[in-house]
């Protein structure tokens, strides 16, 4: 397999270091949406990070999408709950993480691609309090129910709030101080610690390493 796209990408991180976590082998290339629209088209032609090519030369996209065709690769290994309660409870933090990736996402590019007079303040203020919001509410979990912090433990809702605040945190720290997010901050400082986050670190670097070994892979869940 070969996962396209750009590690300073949120959606394209969760899937690199989800593809590890369940002990799956792939290449990485780093093309980017914008400098490189021509060369990825070539590949996906509706040009969308991440772009996940099968070993048969299927075109997969968007980050959801691709992780569960690598949980059914995986089977039975699994970054989900296996009982109802628990899978309940991790795709409600699963759902803040991402609303947290869609907003800061958005807010970026509000203000990094529109020309300053072009930009609508109220647009602006709308997915920066969307964004906020959704961190209030884990920071609230964390404290009364941390999530692990292992490679064996680490799960799909874990690991998409870790790489979310380390997007926020590179792209816009000013909007989330670590101060106001101390649960937060101190749960992404140790998943970053981790192999399969160091393997794949935010920016527009190479995903390096191989995946985990059947000895160390998590186990079914």
């Amino acid at each position: 397999m070969k996962l396209i796209g750009m590690l300073d990408s949120p959606y394209v991180r969760r899937v690199a270091i989800s593809l590890q976590l369940l002990g799956l082998q792939f290449e990485h290339q780093s093309l980017s949406v914008f400098r490189q629209c021509a060369e990825f088209s070539q590949i996906n032609p509706v040009v969308k990070a991440p772009t996940l090519v099968c070993d048969d030369g299927t075109v997969l996209m968007d980050s959801s999408l691709i992780l569960e065709y690598a949980q059914a690769l995986a089977q039975p290994r699994t970054l989900l709950p296996s009982t109802l309660k628990d899978l309940q409870r991790d795709l409600r933090t699963l759902g803040l993480a991402l609303v947290a990736i869609d907003k800061s996402v958005q807010r970026v590019y509000e203000q990094n691609l529109r020309p300053a007079d072009k930009v609508h303040a109220p647009w602006l203020d709308r997915v920066t309090e969307q964004m906020l919001t959704a961190l209030r509410l884990l920071e609230l979990d964390f404290k009364a129910r941390p999530l692990p912090r292992s490679s064996a433990d680490m799960d799909q809702a874990g690991l998409s709030v870790a790489v979310a605040w380390q997007f926020i945190q590179q792209m816009i720290p000013q909007t989330a101080p670590a101060s106001q997010f101390p649960h937060l901050a101190r749960y992404s400082a140790a998943a970053e610690s981790l192999p399969e986050f160091r393997a794949a670190p935010h920016g527009d670097g190479i995903y390096s390493g191989g995946a985990l070994s059947p000895a160390a892979a998590p186990p079914a869940r």
